[in-house]
């Protein structure tokens, strides 16, 4: 069961996911702060764990590679298919999952 806290900031993460594609999304992978979210990942779970800081958590949806730093393929392969994404804002990283 969520606490009151874990709660709270699900919502407001929630309210700060906005549609953007992946042109506007370039310079963030420029910059490297972009971070990747597999489909079948809840986002915002995720979104939560990376805004308290739940290293272990976090290390381990990236060893398992749901997690993940595009790579210039993957990027080439968003570029190319013109795509959207949910992006959420964890400075200083930009957390995205396509939308299918």
């Amino acid at each position: 069961m969520a606490t009151e806290d874990e709660k709270t900031l699900r919502d407001k993460l929630n309210r700060e996911t906005a549609k953007i594609s992946w042109d506007e999304l370039q310079r963030y992978y420029a910059s490297g702060t972009l971070v990747a979210i597999k489909p079948g990942l809840d986002l915002i779970e995720v979104a939560c764990h990376f805004s308290v800081d739940n290293k272990r958590e976090v290390e381990q949806q990236m060893a398992a590679g749901g997690v993940f730093r595009p790579d210039q393929q993957q990027a080439q392969d968003w570029f190319d298919r013109k795509t959207e994404h949910w992006a959420v804002v964890i400075a200083p990283w930009v957390l995205i999952q396509e939308i299918p």
